[in-house]
């Protein structure tokens, strides 16, 4: 059973409506935290305010492809919710695992514009008020595949790179202050993931994770929360995590 630790604290979570995001909302609120939920489903974000039933969760629908959009739910924050110290920029997807040369251009637009601008923009609005009031942890969702590329993973890897790279150049510019940065990088998680990737063909989905244990949505929101939970002064740069029954294959070889 978790304590209080995020008593005082402020959550704005992306991508809250399943998985990752909405699994960490639950953890902070348990823990005495506030929590922003955001996302597209709005019906979504109301079955989880109605289930809750807490004045700590504030629900607002977002595409965060809307860059005015973001600035626009940051600055009109009540105050009780204005003070962010905790941003989880989870929101992100893959599609489709078609080759470079074969794959869809629309597919890529949509994975730049959510996995890197919205990333970015959401940072850069959130940003200066937890410079200001010198606290924050800033948690980005990368993926192993930011590291370890595959066959068509091609733009998702590559989003995902720049989300470790992003994190990490954070870190150089936020020295001195005492905002936290952390590149969550993993593997194998059963959520909805797959199901978006292979556009709601369930059953191409569960075959990704058969035959094996993959990590779960509430693995990864413990996982944040261990990363939150450290002394003031310790960073994680970045953090890989994987099933145990996930591991690296051999280079690939073209013989003719």
């Amino acid at each position: 059973m978790t304590d209080q630790w995020a008593d005082g604290r402020t959550a704005l979570i992306t991508g809250a409506t399943s998985g990752f995001g909405e699994a960490f909302a639950r953890r902070v609120l348990a823990a005495g935290g506030r929590v922003i939920a955001t996302g597209r489903r709005e019906e979504r974000l109301k079955a989880f305010a109605e289930e809750v039933k807490t004045d700590k969760l504030l629900t607002r629908a977002l595409d965060l492809r809307d860059g005015e959009g973001i600035k626009a739910l940051v600055a009109d924050l009540p105050a009780a919710f204005a003070a962010i110290d905790i941003l989880f920029n989870n929101a992100g997807l893959a599609l489709g695992l078609n080759k470079a040369q074969e794959a869809d251009i629309a597919d890529w637009d949509a994975m730049i514009e959510t996995n890197v601008l919205a990333l970015t923009r959401m940072t850069r609005a959130v940003l200066p008020g937890m410079v200001a009031r010198n606290k924050g942890d800033v948690l980005n969702m990368a993926s192993v595949a930011a590291s370890y590329p595959y066959p068509g993973g091609n733009v998702y890897g590559a989003s995902k790179a720049f989300v470790r790279q992003f994190s990490l150049n954070l870190r150089s510019d936020l020295l001195g202050t005492k905002v936290r940065v952390t590149s969550i990088e993993p593997g194998m998680c059963e959520t909805e993931f797959s199901v978006v990737r292979f556009k709601g063909d369930a059953e191409a989905a569960a075959k990704v994770y058969q035959g094996m244990t993959p990590l779960s949505a509430d693995d990864i929101a413990l996982t944040l929360e261990s990363v939150i939970r450290l002394p003031a002064h310790i960073n994680v740069n970045s953090l890989e995590v994987m099933p145990v029954q996930q591991a690296f294959g051999a280079f690939a070889v073209s013989r003719e």
